[in-house]
């Protein structure tokens, strides 16, 4: 869960079902490498998110990642060919990078609030010194669980003979609670302008602080991630929130061929800003005030194999989707009346392409804000 604020918090809390994208666990005995094209390379946040303080609901976990020559029988041995580990979390990394984005802004404080081990364990340490020495983030919010000394974990194995990959999860973490939530929720001020960001990864216990929040912080904005296939109970999300995030795979398993189709066609009667996002095809919003979907590419009217392939050069698709959030709720807190929906949307996309051509997401918000393709689509 992410929320921000005029002198507001962003946090980020977990859910008990671990995702691909979410983990990264340091292990002597394993090594991994990460699936660099892993999943959709707009793949929505799984979190909560609020601002002028923003919460988020996401777990932070590490992820590792082996990459081997072939998948090993069992009971043997294998030596894998390369190893990387990283501190996983859709909304930790949406922080990371939304907090690059708004640099010294006074008026705006950055929470992560998620279900953490005992704030003795290294584990714990780790996840907090991940954001860097510099950061700015308040932790204080987060739910240190006593006795636990391990993040929620994914160790992956991918094999290079077939391309599988094998995963196996791993979390002690028990998962925050409505009543922890509300806690968290009343520990702002009831007239605060917040904005919450929620994953939808559990439909129903997120309803339920979707409706807390209405009643406790009556001046919050309510965001919502639609993302996986077959979930019951998202589409009720979606008519509860403010604004909406569909993903690729979401609209395309209900049949819609376009994002354009999805936002036309999927109830979202509350939202104010409904958002697609295509993979490397870009993303598209409908605003409800104009009624107008706006579409956006990066280059400007690019075909997909230029935007991926063509003259830019994938290194890292992992988190580019959470990148992508942190764009548009930098585009939504930070410039609401002189920036258009297109021009949000626009950010939010180059940002994601900007991730995928890097390493992690270090130095991505000030290129972002210097980069001479932004420059002139500003002018």
């Amino acid at each position: 869960m992410i929320s921000l604020s005029n002198k507001s918090p962003l946090a980020s809390v977990n859910e008990d079902e671990i995702d691909l994208e979410d983990i990264i666990h340091t292990s002597d005995e394993t090594v991994v490498e990460l699936n660099r094209l892993c999943g959709e390379p707009f793949q929505m946040l799984e979190n909560w998110l609020s601002s002028p303080a923003t919460p988020t609901k996401q777990q932070t976990i590490y992820r590792q990642h082996n990459r081997i020559p072939f998948f090993p029988s069992e009971d043997s041995k294998l030596r894998a060919t390369s190893l990387n580990i990283r501190r996983g979390g859709n909304c930790p990394n949406s922080l990371q990078v939304l907090e690059q984005l708004v640099g010294d802004r006074d008026a705006l404080q950055l929470h992560l609030v998620s279900p953490l081990p005992d704030a003795s364990s290294s584990a714990a340490r780790r996840v907090v010194s991940s954001f860097g020495p510099q950061s700015k983030i308040d932790f204080s919010r987060c739910l240190y669980r006593e006795g636990s000394t391990e993040t929620a974990s994914s160790y992956i194995l991918r094999s290079q003979e077939t391309g599988s990959r094998t995963v196996v999860n791993y979390n002690d973490l028990s998962e925050m609670t409505e009543d922890e939530f509300g806690n968290i929720a009343r520990s702002f001020e009831a007239g605060e302008e917040t904005w919450w960001h929620f994953e939808g990864r559990i439909p129903d216990t997120v309803q339920s602080c979707i409706r807390l929040l209405r009643n406790v912080l009556p001046n919050a904005n309510i965001s919502v991630e639609i993302e996986k296939p077959g979930r019951e109970g998202l589409p009720q999300l979606a008519s509860e929130v403010d604004v909406v995030f569909y993903s690729r795979s979401w609209a395309e398993s209900r049949g819609h061929k376009t994002p354009e189709d999805c936002l036309k066609d999927e109830e979202h009667r509350k939202a104010s800003l409904a958002l697609c996002t295509w993979g490397a095809e870009g993303a598209a919003g409908l605003s409800r005030s104009s009624g107008e979907t706006v579409r956006c590419r990066w280059p400007a009217q690019a075909q997909a194999q230029d935007v991926y392939g063509g003259g830019i050069s994938v290194v890292d698709a992992v988190g580019a989707g959470d990148t992508f959030i942190a764009g548009m709720l930098y585009g939504l807190i930070c410039h609401p009346g002189d920036w258009s929906t297109g021009r949000k949307l626009g950010f939010a996309v180059q940002l994601a392409t900007l991730k995928v051509q890097r390493e992690g997401f270090d130095g991505l918000g000030a290129d972002m804000l210097k980069t001479a393709d932004w420059r002139r689509l500003n002018a």
